[in-house]
């Protein structure tokens, strides 16, 4: 069997995903017909999916690797500093695990929703909109705005992560410019500009997992010689705080969950892949990818806490002494966070061109079209550049983003799905343990969105006056 409608797809299938037959189904996703669909039927979503220019495990890999390995990680110092050496460590080990969890537990959701309708392939908003219609009757009018809800949840995430990379690069640049000559941080931001925009120009992951590929080499080496330094040179003679404080850890949340969670690249991946069967597989690519991150985020963590304590700021990078090796650490560092800038606004990109622009062009010429895609590709990017310069606070950045679209997007949306997912399944004990441990998930999500994404915005008022 071949995909209906292969030549739809443009690139990359996170929210062009649909076939023919599937465009079909919309309009009767709501009729009971459609709820009724068998899950537990023979067909295999996987067995039928065709993607342009799929990658295979190691390129996907290199993806996870590099998602998980961006900014958050250079903050884990300062997170630890927020939550307390030991809360951090433990917490840290949680989080990871359930964040894990939460992307295993979306992918099959995803894979659920594409049994039901007999589709190969489908976006995590369409997945969310036709798991809701198989749910209890109170969820099914949610469906739509659900879909709506988790786009403009994943294109604010992508489009803030990329807003941080800006940042970030202009901080480390500004330190390393400063001997020679001097320039605000607004003016290193813009001379990234012409370079960034024209990553944004890339078409598809496929031809991004070079770039990947350079990114974790970079990425390697410069943290070998941040723990090298920070284990060789002299610590801070501050007592260590090891529990924390319950009025900062909401920020710590915000923080880990904004570095572990890429949920719509993490996403696109899977859905790009080669072999998807090998994602979520015990010593799969999730795991494996998730496995290396997370220990290094608590070396980094522990490492760096232990150095500077308290005063740890945003990033571990500025507090390095000036030096040679630390300039390598630095340029190797922004080199690799600067190349990921494609992978991370690809998501938007894709996103609004084929869900919201493409559609309302049809009958366009594909001069046209061109031209439109390219402006909206520039657009963002200045778009990102923009708001870095009116919002300059990394740290805070982070946790704000983490806190207020990853709660969403990686614990309270799979949550959901899932349980509309077992919702049609006979009583018993398996079902109602499946939605104890959702409902779990759902007020682990939301007390991080509310309590992280207050403390964010309060940090970042008072940051301003």
């Amino acid at each position: 069997m071949q995909r209906e409608s292969g030549e739809d797809l443009k690139g990359f299938p996170i929210g062009k995903g649909e076939t023919d037959s599937w465009r079909a189904h919309r309009s009767e996703a709501g009729s009971p017909t459609s709820r009724r669909v068998d899950l537990g039927d023979d067909y295999d979503p996987h067995e039928f999916r065709q993607v342009p220019n799929p990658t295979n495990d190691l390129e996907t890999l290199f993806h996870l690797l590099r998602l998980g390995l961006g900014t958050g990680i250079l903050a884990m110092p300062q997170a630890f500093a927020k939550a307390g050496l030991v809360t951090g460590i433990i917490s840290t080990i949680c989080v990871a695990a359930l964040v894990t969890h939460c992307l295993q537990v979306l992918i099959r959701a995803q894979y659920g929703a594409c049994k039901a309708q007999r589709v190969p392939l489908m976006s995590y908003p369409e997945a969310a909109r036709v798991t809701f219609n198989l749910g209890p009757k109170a969820l099914r009018p949610f469906g739509g705005p659900s879909a709506v809800a988790i786009d403009f949840f994943l294109i604010t995430y992508q489009l803030g992560v990329c807003c941080v990379y800006i940042v970030f690069v202009a901080d480390n640049v500004k330190k390393l410019c400063d001997p020679h000559f001097v320039a605000s941080v607004e003016m290193h931001m813009l001379f990234q500009l012409p370079v960034l925009i024209a990553l944004n120009m890339i078409p598809n992951l496929k031809m991004l997992a070079p770039f990947s590929g350079a990114a974790n080499l970079a990425t390697f080496t410069s943290l070998c010689i941040v723990i090298y330094f920070l284990l060789t040179m002299e610590r801070s003679t501050e007592p260590l705080d090891l529990w924390g404080s319950l009025a900062t850890f909401p920020l710590f949340f915000g923080t880990i969950v904004f570095a572990l969670t890429a949920v719509g690249v993490v996403v696109a991946v899977e859905n790009n892949m080669k072999t998807p069967k090998s994602f979520g597989r015990p010593c799969g690519v999730l795991h494996i990818g998730m496995g290396v991150v997370t220990t290094l985020f608590i070396a980094i963590g522990y490492i760096g806490y232990i150095f500077c304590v308290s005063e740890c700021r945003d990033v571990v990078t500025l507090d390095l002494p000036p030096g040679a090796p630390t300039t390598v650490a630095i340029i190797l560092y922004v080199f690799a966070i600067f190349i990921s800038y494609g992978l991370h606004c690809f998501v938007p990109v894709d996103m609004l061109w084929n869900e919201y622009i493409l559609p309302r062009m049809q009958g366009a010429s594909k001069a046209r079209l061109k031209c439109c895609e390219i402006s909206l590709r520039v657009g963002l990017g200045i778009l990102t550049f923009v708001v870095a310069v009116m919002v300059p606070r990394l740290g805070l950045f982070i946790s704000l983003f983490g806190a207020l679209c990853l709660s969403a997007l990686g614990f309270c949306f799979p949550a959901l799905m899932e349980t509309c997912l077992w919702y049609p399944r006979p009583p018993g004990t398996a079902r109602t343990l499946m939605f104890l441990k959702d409902s779990f998930l759902f007020v682990v999500g939301i007390i991080g969105l509310v309590s992280g994404t207050y403390s964010a915005l309060l940090g970042i008022i008072q940051s301003f006056q």
